[in-house]
This record gives C-alpha cells, structure tokens and sequence, in this order.
C-alpha cells in the first residue's frame, strides 16, 4: 500500500485545489488536493510541507490530520491522509500541476476530482472541524 499525504489549505476562507499534469489514467488531468509520497525516515506532517513547497514553492504549516481513504486502483492500493494546512507565504508556481484555484468548500464536489480526493471530499464532518467553515 502507497501512503500518501495531502494537504487542505485554507486562505480568505478558500480552500486550494490544483489540475494534475503527470499520473497514471485515473488522475491525470483531475483536480486533487496537492500533495505527494512520504518518504522514508520522514514524518506525514513534514512530507505534506516538503511536497507543496516543491509543487508551488510555498510555505505551509501543518495544523491537523482530518481524514484518511484507501482507495483500489488498477494497479495500486493508496492510503490517502489528508491534513488540514495553513498557508504561510510564497507565490504559487506550478511544477506538477495545469493549474490550481481557490474555491469555497460548498463547490468542491462540482470539480472532476481525482478517485482518492473524491471520497474524502464527501465526507460530511470533513469541514466541521476547521476554524472558519
């Protein structure tokens, strides 16, 4: 099973989503929230700043874990964990996504999201336990 950590990014009430531009068929071209691969010796609360901070060049802070989803591809197993994240400073560049947008919460599930990302973003108590949603 692939552990993989993603982050939840809040800003003026807006939470960030970006387009992936690399991945198997499943995922590419599907929006997602940002994130990446643990490595090994390596916390989830610091993967999760080390990847955003190479995706975008941003600085992040971890808050909170808020959720997890194993999701079946064709040919893997992911452990998706998603933090809550706090948006430090940096302005954003992308290095492996199309694009990237700040929506409201209540339009999350109007995005093609990616399989993984889809599931935790129906989760109902996902947003309850967040300051200012």
């Amino acid at each position: 099973m692939l552990k993989v950590v993603a982050a939840l990014i809040k800003k003026d009430n807006k939470i960030l989503i970006a387009k992936r531009a690399t991945g198997d068929e499943e995922v590419m071209g599907k929006w997602e929230f940002p994130g990446g691969k643990v490595e090994a010796g390596e916390t989830e609360e610091k993967a999760i700043e080390r990847e955003i901070n190479e995706e975008f060049e941003v600085t992040v802070k971890t808050k909170q874990f808020l959720a997890n989803n194993i999701c079946k591809y064709p040919n893997k197993i992911v452990d998706l964990r998603l933090y809550e994240c706090e948006y430090i400073k940096g302005e954003f560049k992308m290095h492996s996504h199309l694009e990237f947008k700040w929506i409201d919460s209540k339009d999350l599930l109007k995005y093609d999201l990616a399989p993984a990302d889809k599931q935790l973003a129906q989760y109902k108590e996902l947003f309850k336990n967040i300051k200012h949603f």
